[in-house]
């Protein structure tokens, strides 16, 4: 299973958990398993039509899924999975929306 790693505001769903397995061939898939797991998290992630909010940003081995497959990128168990709310202001937040794993490991926390 893959490893999801939550930001700090999606912990509290997630009984205070730092990252978690999600079981699934898709990044998509992956989502919708924890969804169902952990109530509250699809209305952090979702729009109410499905689509993922346009603040959060999903890496998949520190590669945003933008730049993969999307949603549909494909997922083996070892992969990990990160979730980063955009955020604004100086250099270690441009960093983080380009795909810098450090960057995203200091935004995880």
């Amino acid at each position: 299973m893959a490893q999801v790693y939550l930001p700090t505001p999606l912990r509290r769903l997630a009984h205070g958990r730092t990252r978690v397995a999600a079981e699934g061939r898709t990044v998509d898939e992956a989502l919708a398993a924890m969804e169902r797991e952990y109530p509250g998290l699809r209305e952090q992630l979702r729009e109410a039509s499905g689509e993922m909010r346009s603040f959060i940003n999903i890496f998949v081995n520190g590669t945003e899924i933008r730049a993969l497959q999307g949603p549909s990128t494909p997922l083996r168990e070892d992969d990990e999975i990160s979730i980063v709310p955009a955020m604004a202001g100086g250099g270690e937040a441009r960093a983080a929306a380009h795909g810098s794993v450090p960057s995203i490991r200091r935004a995880l926390g």
